[in-house]
């Protein structure tokens, strides 16, 4: 199944802000910041990353809800869903 590419740039910017978050989260240790900092940045960078992972399925399952003879059937997109869980 391909996902429409303007359907995905909520989660692409998603995924850019968490990889920035990233960055911050590795130049944080090597400096010796402060343990609630660190675990405050990678927290964030968590929920990014989740939200761009829900957000990419949900994009997934309204195509294959569209196109019922798809590539995807309900139970792959299932485990799909719950590997994000």
């Amino acid at each position: 199944m391909q996902l429409d590419p303007d359907e995905l740039k909520p989660a692409l910017n998603r995924l850019k802000r968490a990889q920035g978050q990233l960055s911050a989260v590795v130049r944080m240790l090597e400096e010796g910041r402060e343990c609630k900092d660190v675990v405050t940045q990678l927290s964030a960078v968590t929920k990014a990353l989740d939200r761009a992972g829900f957000a990419i399925i949900a994009a997934g399952l309204e195509q294959c809800l569209a196109d019922p003879n798809g590539e995807m059937d309900k139970k792959e997109m299932e485990k799909l869903f719950l590997t994000l869980a």
